[in-house]
């Protein structure tokens, strides 16, 4: 997976393996840009070839504010 377009660098984890330390700091930090800069969680669990589950603790974990599910509710008709 050679995906650089956002000039991040969190297309070269491997999967299955374990991210702690520096590193899981750097890759918090790279994916909290790109998810304040409008990426969705599903659009980087799949460029970075990790879970949605994944992707969303490292997001809360960096001190990110997650956004609303959107679409449709089922409220007021």
């Amino acid at each position: 997976m050679d995906d650089e377009r956002d000039g991040g660098d969190v297309a070269e984890l491997v999967k299955g393996r374990r991210i702690t330390g520096s590193e899981r700091g750097s890759l918090s930090a790279e994916l909290r840009r790109r998810y304040e800069g409008g990426s969705s969680i599903r659009a980087l669990a799949a460029d970075t070839g990790r879970s949605y589950g994944f992707v969303h603790r490292v997001l809360l974990e960096s001190g990110a504010t997650l956004r609303g599910r959107g679409g449709a509710t089922r409220g007021r008709r």
